[in-house]
């Protein structure tokens, strides 16, 4: 069907453009006439296949990536605000408002930019990976870092969104759901239907909801003829759906997942139960394991956070079932998080070298 989209948009144009999700599927979303559209033309993210992970595996399991790191802002959140955006503007919003850990910043500011629109974000000071901070800070935003973790700085934007003139624009939007939930369709689109698992990683616990939203609403439709086992992952550290219990000092070098008290945790359960499916924690070292493995191996550098779904994936890999197929969600772009990565590999790093053949060579091996 994505396909099919490109198709009929292209033949319109005369040139080959995605035209953005809320164009690309609007059939599917909450909009009307008179939704002005707010778009960086996010969406259509390409769905890799991971041969290393299926060599680790093996069973004949086929592992793909859901690369939305490759959004406009680099991160999943495009998705989401381009509706939440869209549909501020609809209702005569001059401002908008949003805690974030990095990735929602960026792209609030990235899309309330683009509709002529003002930003604020709150961020925990301090905790916030600096290629995030950079961006919110180009895009115009007016930046309030505060003395507290995202938690504390999520209750506070709700009550000045509920107290002033000014649009949340958190996953507490629903609009932001809606947009988020256009990744399932186009996981359906290419691999003509539904994988069999889906492992994502939880934050605040938004985007498991969305996609499963999506899912639903193509098995319904009779686009897909079954579901899949979400697999929810979080870091060891910043658990409190794994554990059942709110984290109030929650810790993990996966900055875009380090929230102790997710408030879409109540739809997570429910996808958990619907699904049949299970939620895990992973460890930093995982993490960081599984963030190498797909940089070395598969050339796709991604944040921490969203090598949390791998390394989920590889801490339950005995119980995946044979000949099943697997999409691992990774939400943000490494470029995000220069600091970890820099902290972070095995390569070979030479310095200090005199600029002449003979040196170079031999310090090629040659």
């Amino acid at each position: 069907m994505l396909n099919k989209i490109k198709k009929q948009f292209n033949k319109k144009t005369n040139f080959e453009q995605w035209p953005g999700i809320i164009k690309g599927y609007k059939k599917w979303l909450p909009i009307n006439k008179n939704t002005p559209i707010i778009t960086l033309q996010e969406g259509a993210t390409p769905l890799i296949e991971l041969e290393s992970i299926n060599q680790i595996i093996g069973r004949n399991v086929k592992v793909y990536a859901k690369y939305d790191g490759l959004n406009p802002t680099g991160s999943f959140k495009d998705r989401g605000m381009t509706m939440a955006i869209s549909k501020a503007k609809e209702e005569g919003c001059k401002a908008v408002i949003c805690a974030s850990t990095g990735n929602t910043s960026a792209s609030a500011a990235a899309y309330a930019k683009k509709g002529g629109m003002k930003s604020f974000v709150l961020i925990p000071d301090g905790y916030v990976a600096q290629g995030k901070l950079a961006q919110a800070l180009v895009y115009g935003a007016e930046v309030l870092a505060i003395k507290g973790n995202f938690d504390t700085a999520l209750e506070i934007v709700q009550r000045l969104a509920n107290e002033f003139p000014i649009t949340l624009v958190n996953s507490v939007n629903p609009y932001r759901l809606e947009g988020q939930k256009t990744a399932a369709f186009e996981i359906i689109d290419s691999l003509g239907e539904a994988p069999d698992y889906l492992c994502i990683p939880m934050g605040n616990a938004g985007n498991i909801s969305a996609y499963w939203m999506g899912f639903n609403e193509y098995l319904t439709e009779g686009i897909s003829k079954k579901l899949p086992n979400m697999v929810g992952v979080q870091a060891t550290g910043s658990a409190p759906l794994v554990f059942g219990k709110i984290i109030k000092h929650p810790e993990t070098i996966a900055t875009a997942i380090r929230i102790g008290n997710p408030v879409n945790k109540e739809k997570a359960n429910i996808v958990k139960k619907e699904s049949k499916g299970t939620f895990l924690d992973v460890t930093d070292e995982e993490i960081i394991k599984a963030y190498q493995l797909l940089g070395k191996q598969e050339g796709i550098f991604c944040e921490p956070a969203s090598a949390a779904s791998v390394a989920g994936l590889l801490k339950i890999k005995e119980k995946i079932s044979n000949n099943a197929t697997i999409v691992c969600v990774l939400t943000g772009n490494g470029l995000k998080d220069p600091d970890c990565a820099i902290d972070n590999n095995e390569a070979i790093f030479k310095q200090g070298i005199e600029p002449n053949f003979e040196e170079i060579a031999k310090s090629m091996g040659f």
